[in-house]
């Protein structure tokens, strides 16, 4: 059979020359995106969440319980969490014994789980918790001291710890193509604007939410889209200013400042770019119309 590592022996000394296969010298990896660790105990309220990439949570102590989409499940030391892109979830401590983790933001990488279509999995990894640990505690500290180059010292121990991970289980990890994972970007995005269009966004706040350089990610939501963050953020406060205006008596300045306007005239003024009328021609019209289908009802 040939060998792909080469020993050699001389004089006592041995040395083993590594044949790294070509596919691995220009695939397309992932990438870590965030490293952090937490203690969660019972008086910590989490809710259910998703992220565009995909999260791995080590347990380093404690015990407690994860919330994957319809799914409850205990954890403990040496658990490995994984979850998928867009796969809803939540954590939860208590106050005997604090939950302790430790969590990487992937993106570009996908769980397959042989013979399940499941979008996470949870692991006990007991028996090499020595190295994870050795590993992830390094990990820290790189991101911690940010020492010149520890933007690269993490990335390749995540993928060796990876590689770990997968030695140990029955999960593969998948490389999403990059498209894929621009629209998972875009998507989480679109949701998060979606959600909190009220409060006071800005395009820095929309790249440092999704953890990638602000002209990238107005490039890749402009493609996806047809639209910029800024701009689709513009169209969701006028149209939950829509809402408001149809449903409710606010006055104008409530629903300006409600929306995320920074002034009355400022809502006014996008709202007609938007909508074509001003706020209070359409709920003028709004209500002139809810009162003719009132009356053509009875």
């Amino acid at each position: 059979m040939k060998k792909t590592v080469f020993q050699e022996v001389f004089m006592g000394n041995e040395r083993f020359d590594i044949s790294i296969p070509k596919e691995y010298l220009t695939r397309d990896k992932a990438r870590l995106l965030y490293v952090s660790s937490a203690t969660y105990g019972g008086d910590w309220i989490s809710t259910p969440h998703t992220h565009y990439c995909s999260e791995l949570f080590y347990v380093i102590d404690g015990v407690g319980q994860f919330q994957v989409e319809d799914n409850i499940f205990p954890v403990s030391a040496n658990d490995l969490v994984v979850i998928n892109p867009n796969v809803s979830h939540t954590e939860l401590g208590f106050n005997a014994n604090p939950l302790k983790y430790i969590v990487l933001g992937i993106e570009g990488l996908e769980l397959s789980v042989e013979n399940n279509n499941a979008n996470f999995c949870i692991v006990n990894f007991r028996e090499i918790k020595d190295t994870v640990n050795f590993y992830l505690k390094v990990m820290l500290r790189e991101i911690e001291t940010r020492s010149a180059g520890y933007e690269t010292v993490c990335q390749d121990l995540m993928e060796i710890l990876i590689v770990l991970f997968g030695r140990q289980t029955n999960f593969s990890t998948i490389l999403s193509p990059a498209n894929k994972r621009a629209s998972h970007l875009c998507d989480s995005v679109r949701r998060y604007i979606d959600q909190n269009c009220g409060d006071d966004l800005s395009l820095e706040h929309l790249a440092k939410f999704s953890h990638v350089n602000k002209y990238y990610l107005v490039h890749a939501f402009t493609d996806e889209y047809g639209i910029s963050p800024i701009n689709y953020l513009m169209h969701a406060r006028v149209k939950k200013a829509e809402k408001l205006l149809a449903t409710t008596d606010y006055s104008l300045s409530v629903i300006s400042h409600t929306c995320g306007f920074s002034s009355s005239s400022y809502f006014s003024q996008t709202f007609k770019k938007v909508a074509g009328v001003s706020p209070s021609s359409y709920r003028k019209t709004v209500k002139s119309d809810h009162g003719e289908m009132e009356d053509l009802s009875r």
